[in-house]
């Protein structure tokens, strides 16, 4: 069976590469990209679609959230989980109108991204346990 194909976007390089540490604990998973922001992203989706997107919300030039609505308008087949530090409800719902198939809070990333993945992978959505507490 082929990898479950992964693209990162964040912009602070040590947290893709803890991300990315995380994914390749499961030979299932390959991060095939990184973007350091929304523009960057979109390009990179040019060149080739992966599975599923994990982004940011606050990067420069084009923020996670509008990302988001744009890969979905652009490559419907994409699933997005949203990683982010904002505990926000407002981001939450906002995330998930767009097309967001997750979200996922960085404190959360360490038990929860493989669980996230699992979920999204299979068709489900997932929220992040800290923002449903």
């Amino acid at each position: 069976m082929a990898p479950y194909r992964i693209v990162l976007a964040d912009d602070h390089v040590l947290v893709r590469q803890g991300i990315k540490r995380i994914i390749q604990e499961d030979v299932n998973l390959a991060v095939t990209g990184e973007a350091g922001d929304g523009l960057e992203l979109l390009d990179l989706l040019k060149n080739g679609v992966p599975d599923l997107v994990i982004l940011d919300i606050s990067m420069p030039k084009l923020r996670g959230l509008e990302a988001t609505k744009r890969i979905k308008e652009n490559h419907p087949g994409v699933k997005v989980l949203i990683l982010t530090m904002h505990k926000d409800k407002e981001f939450f719902r906002k995330a998930m109108s767009n097309g967001a198939d997750g979200y996922l809070l960085k404190e959360d990333a360490d038990v929860a991204l493989h669980a996230a993945i699992r979920t999204i992978r299979t068709g489900g959505t997932f929220v992040s346990p800290l923002l449903t507490s």
